[in-house]
């Protein structure tokens, strides 16, 4: 039930306000589509988290992590035929500025990129843009963001994507 809980507030969270525009803009074209799905959660959201006492170290670690995110916004569209030309819209507006490659992920059948944003040091929003098949992901973090905190929530509620962040050893390596 805590992991059903958790994977629904990390579903949910979103807060428009430190994203960049390109991003806000890919989202505000398409949100209204009914072929894709969104989801938009709140800082405040997060910061009820906080309130949250876990049972142990790690769900405490776990909650002071989720606590320090100021939104959390996801849009997908599945069994589309069109998931690599939006994959390839998506990354068209990444603004390579503001924004640095932290992974680029490329199977057989599914590309991904995590892209990540610094300020004071410290990743300030993680994007992810992912394309199968017949599937397209984009998901945007932002707050105070540990990489690790994140793959250990995205395997904790199985958000596909959040899992691969597990792979990065060395904040500065720019592919894998």
């Amino acid at each position: 039930m805590k992991k059903l809980a958790l994977g629904a507030v990390m579903m949910l969270a979103m807060a428009a306000q430190a994203q960049s525009d390109a991003i806000a803009r890919f989202f505000s074209k398409y949100q209204n589509d009914e072929s894709f799905s969104m989801v938009n959660v709140s800082g405040k959201m997060f910061s009820m988290m906080a309130d949250i006492d876990g049972d142990n170290p790690e769900d405490k670690a776990l909650f002071s992590a989720i606590s320090k995110i100021k939104g959390l916004k996801i849009l997908t569209k599945t069994q589309t035929r069109n998931s690599r030309d939006l994959y390839k819209e998506a990354l068209a507006l990444m603004p390579t500025s503001d924004f640095e490659v932290l992974m680029t992920i490329r199977d057989k059948d599914k590309d991904m990129q995590f892209f990540t944003k610094e300020s004071r040091g410290k990743i300030s929003e993680l994007v992810m843009v992912v394309a199968g098949n017949e599937e397209f992901v984009l998901m945007t973090l932002f707050g105070e963001i540990d990489l690790k905190e994140m793959s250990r929530i995205g395997k904790t509620v199985n958000i596909d994507g959040l899992n691969n962040l597990e792979k990065i050893k060395d904040k500065d390596k720019k592919k894998y």
